[in-house]
């Protein structure tokens, strides 16, 4: 019997978008389980806190049973080694995703040789989502509801009402 093949896509999620969403139910797809982890750096500052983006992630994924949400300090190599995750899944959107995300895998196969990075083509509709793009977008008022999940929308609005 072969273990489980666990994997880890990770990111800050502020806020989660459909290009996301879109890439974690291909992703629990091609694993037994997948991992929704966001990465909390004390250092930097979000638009939406910790508890926050934690309670959307699970009610956006809420329909998906083999994935599940955490988060994690420090290096994503270590997160995966602590869960017993083989693999990192990461999505690319154009060639300028390509050679940060390479740089990235590339490192974190040096410092965890055992540890896959797989990546996954963005779906056509979702190559310009970002969360900084929807951040934007929405604090000058724009519609970003056609680029998030409706669990993040209300909690993103108010965000940036109170900013």
């Amino acid at each position: 019997m072969t273990p489980p093949k666990v994997a880890v896509y990770a990111g800050s999620f502020d806020p989660i978008t459909l290009g996301h969403l879109d890439l974690v139910r291909r992703g629990a797809g091609l694993f037994d389980e997948l991992v929704l982890a966001i990465g909390h750096n004390t250092n930097k500052r979000y638009l939406l806190g910790l508890s926050q983006r934690l309670q959307i992630l699970r009610e956006s994924v809420a329909d998906i049973p083999n994935v599940r949400v955490d988060f994690f300090e420090g290096l994503l190599v270590d997160y995966c080694k602590r869960i017993e995750a083989g693999v990192i899944l990461r999505g690319l959107r154009a060639v300028t995703d390509f050679e940060f995300e390479f740089k990235i895998g590339l490192a974190n196969r040096d410092m965890a040789p055992q540890i896959q990075t797989v990546f996954l083509l963005t779906s056509p509709e979702y190559l310009f989502v970002s969360s900084s793009l929807i951040r934007e977008i929405a604090t000058h008022g724009g519609d970003v509801s056609r680029y998030v999940p409706a669990p993040a929308l209300e909690p993103l609005l108010t965000a940036l009402r109170q900013k």
